[in-house]
């Protein structure tokens, strides 16, 4: 057989493969979902744990380690539903003017041949607000099932920790050894970096926000500046809604055209200057990665596990691309999105 066609056998092959395991991943989300965000919680928390060790024994340093994660979570999820839940009730307490907003869009588009009114009547109704209800009820109950199951994997990680890394040390065969060892290192120094250098930009994006919003007497600057802060970790989609939301606000509070151009240009110009000047430098080129990648990491893990997946949906590929880079065979991966310096930069950083 030539070896074109062998060649081109061998790349089918791993083609149907990625497919097959992609579609895996989406049909077994609940599964697969919890159990990447729990090692995503463990890769950022198991240095704090390794301190408290040192000075504590072990399962006091577990359990302290535990609800420090816990109390994040609850803090951070608390912090996101006072935000939104301020701006639903600002909403819902100028109801009057959304509908004098919707009065004159209506008639405008009515006067260009659009008959809105038919549209609302066939799309919306009680119908579609019960099916909106149900669908809200049901994601808050998957959401609270999805973090219930990633904290008990982080629990039990957390105890495994040890036991698991002397298991790989003690594998017969030492080129996967050596390369597991090698690659979770890696992996987590370059996540905790990844997620230490987001949230600096994030408050700094929050912060900027904030004092905008303020300046300009957009109602709600606390809570546009936090809501973008938040948004921030999701590249590409997060800054695009932290935009959109305030200038959609901003039409409905000033009516006017000019103050909703000022609003949107400025906020613009925050995510530009903050995304591509200040985060670039503070980076450095030790998780360069092609932004093509990391859109399609988004987009990619945003689909198969939703608001989830597209908030761990880079730490998934830093991951995957830093395993590659361990082996001469898929090596080219990481060399080819920019990562075979970071990973060089990483072994040669102390792990603390």
């Amino acid at each position: 057989m030539p070896a074109a066609r062998i060649k081109i056998i061998y790349i089918t092959q791993i083609l149907i493969a990625t497919l097959l395991l992609l579609a895996m991943l989406s049909m077994a989300s609940s599964i697969f979902a919890p159990v990447a965000f729990a090692l995503f919680i463990i890769a950022l928390v198991w240095p704090t744990q390794c301190r408290l060790q040192a000075a504590l024994p072990r399962y006091l340093a577990l359990i302290i380690s535990f609800l420090l994660v816990v109390l994040a979570i609850v803090a951070f999820g608390w912090l996101i539903a006072w935000a939104f839940g301020h701006v639903g009730r600002w909403i819902i307490a100028d109801a009057a003017r959304f509908q004098q907003l919707y009065d004159q869009v209506r008639l405008w588009l009515e006067e260009h041949g659009v008959a809105v009114g038919v549209l609302w009547s066939e799309n919306f109704g009680v119908g579609w607000v019960l099916h909106t209800v149900q669908a809200v009820s049901g994601r808050l109950n998957s959401t609270f099932s999805f973090w219930l199951i990633a904290l008990v994997y982080v629990l039990l990680g957390l105890m495994e920790m040890d036991d698991f890394g002397r298991r790989i040390e003690a594998l017969r065969n030492r080129t996967a050894s050596a390369l597991l060892l090698r690659g979770s290192q890696q992996t987590a120094m370059k996540i905790r970096r990844y997620m230490m250098i987001r949230t600096v930009m994030s408050v700094v994006t929050g912060l900027l926000v904030w004092i905008f919003t303020r300046a300009v007497g957009l109602s709600l600057a606390e809570e546009w500046g936090f809501i973008a802060f938040a948004l921030n970790y999701i590249p590409f989609l997060g800054p695009l809604l932290a935009t959109l939301f305030p200038t959609l606000f901003a039409l409905i509070q000033f009516g006017t055209v000019e103050t909703v151009l000022i609003v949107f240009t400025g906020l613009n110009l925050i995510q530009f200057v903050v995304s591509s000047y200040i985060e670039p430098r503070a980076s450095g080129s030790a998780l360069s990665m092609s932004p093509v990648m990391v859109l399609f990491s988004v987009f990619l893990w945003g689909y198969l596990w939703g608001i989830f997946g597209a908030f761990i949906g880079v730490p998934i590929t830093i991951a995957l691309l830093t395993f590659c880079n361990q082996h001469p065979s898929s090596k080219w991966l990481s060399e080819l999105f920019g990562l075979e310096m970071a990973a060089d930069q990483v072994a040669s950083t102390p792990s603390g």
